[in-house]
């Protein structure tokens, strides 16, 4: 990681983390290097925070100053920039988004022509540029770019999604928590576009709820939705659609583990599961790891963040995987995790088998996890501790193949997150109060 990018790009509350004025010098060194090459288009999108308009014009004025032009697609989730910048005549794409974060944070995703997130060699650059260490010059007269309008992006991509998966959902009662985010704009479209009864919650963004009390991140009024009426389904999303959990129809959440799991067998059983071989990260759940070793499917798991697991599917050609939180790839469609897409490769599932989703996650226990998030000062220094090392070596040889505890620092934010997996939760409450107390003791903030 470096200074200012993470592993999902730049992410900071706005206004203080991320200014306008730093949206400014990253559209201006976007704008500079792709110009380079003669004149080059950049298309951007934004989800529904407050500060999404700001950065946007910000970023726009600098790719503008510097010779490109800014294609402006509008509301839109995060996998729709990926689709339209790999598949329409744009040099690079930017998101401006904070995914699950509250509103006072946003976010500056950057993604390559392969609709990829940007490589880190250029990301290097603009934080060079940022910090002041070199300096461009402004274009001038007829080089001097402009910033467009482009809601015909979103029309693409919702065509795409519904070409790419044209699943009849007519028969289908479905819930789709929206999170008063990106796929307000898309989710209710395509789902009763294909024929699905779909009921809608928290699909009326203001700019200050997104996320909150709803989506991915606190599914319960959509879990109590699905359970008090008679849906084949749950859907919640989180505020840039890149990523969605389920609920089954008793209202118990089904989550990326889930997915993987059924989509695994799904793709195995029709004989297209390359490799044999489903990729997921270090926090999928213990239970997945023992399912699918019953099933004969290799589990192979990559650090936290979607990219990671992307590029492991890609080395070895595999097709499916993706992250407990939801974040889905399917390789052969995508090059990043799509709620939407997950939804409807699901939805496909249950009505090619014939399968409800309660009978799908047959066969996978899920065993109880427990997270804790620690905001710290330095998470290298934490993590590095002599005395937070010990007491996770201790703690893991108490649990004895039992269970299991992953200590890790936050790729976005200043936090070490803690989790621990056993066969009770009163052992996980234990385990990760241990390693918790220490970190907050010698590092916290709070």
């Amino acid at each position: 990681m470096g200074k200012y990018f993470g592993t999902d790009g730049i992410r900071g509350q706005a206004g203080e983390g991320l200014t306008a004025e730093t949206a400014f010098r990253i559209g201006r060194y976007l704008g500079w290097y792709f110009s380079q090459n003669g004149h080059q288009n950049i298309v951007m999108g934004k989800d529904t925070r407050l500060s999404s308009d700001m950065l946007e014009h910000a970023l726009a004025a600098g790719i503008a100053a510097e010779g490109c032009d800014a294609y402006l697609v509008g509301w839109c989730p995060t996998p729709a920039i990926s689709y339209i910048v790999r598949t329409h005549d744009f040099a690079c794409g930017v998101m401006i988004s904070a995914s699950h974060n509250p509103f006072y944070d946003n976010g500056i995703k950057i993604f390559s022509k392969d609709g990829l997130k940007m490589k880190a060699e250029v990301e290097d650059l603009i934080e060079e540029y940022i910090d002041g260490k070199v300096s461009l010059p402004y274009s001038t007269g007829d080089k001097i770019g402009r910033v467009i309008a482009y809601e015909q992006g979103l029309e693409d991509y919702i065509s795409w999604v519904m070409q790419e998966f044209p699943v009849d959902l007519k028969g289908m009662r479905l819930v789709a928590d929206t999170a008063n985010g990106a796929s307000t704009v898309t989710a209710e479209r395509v789902l009763t576009g294909l024929g699905a009864e779909v009921t809608m919650l928290n699909n009326t963004p203001d700019g200050i709820n997104i996320n909150t009390h709803c989506g991915s991140t606190h599914p319960e009024g959509m879990q109590e939705a699905v359970r008090s009426g008679k849906y084949d389904l749950g859907l919640a999303f989180d505020g840039d659609a890149d990523r969605m959990i389920m609920a089954a129809p008793d209202g118990e959440l089904l989550t990326g583990d889930h997915v993987l799991y059924i989509c695994g067998k799904y793709f195995r059983d029709r004989g297209e599961l390359k490799n044999s071989t489903v990729v997921t990260t270090v926090m999928a759940n213990l239970g997945l790891f023992k399912a699918m070793e019953r099933e004969g499917i290799r589990l192979v798991s990559t650090q936290v963040g979607d990219k990671y697991v992307y590029e492991q599917m890609v080395r070895e050609d595999d097709i499916v995987g993706g992250e407990q939180s939801g974040h889905i790839i399917f390789k052969e469609h995508e090059a990043t995790g799509d709620g939407l897409v997950t939804a409807l490769v699901f939805l496909t599932i249950m009505k090619d088998t014939g399968k409800n989703a309660l009978t799908l996650r047959e066969g996978l226990k899920i065993y109880p996890q427990l997270l804790v998030n620690v905001r710290v000062r330095d998470k290298e220094e934490a993590m590095n501790d002599p005395e937070v090392v010990k007491a996770i070596e201790e703690v893991n040889a108490h649990l004895n193949g039992n269970g299991r505890l992953l200590v890790r620092p936050s790729g976005t934010e200043p936090l070490v997150r803690v989790m621990a997996e056993a066969e009770t939760d009163e052992i996980c409450t234990q385990e990760v109060g241990i390693i918790a107390d220490i970190v907050r003791r010698k590092f916290g903030t709070e």
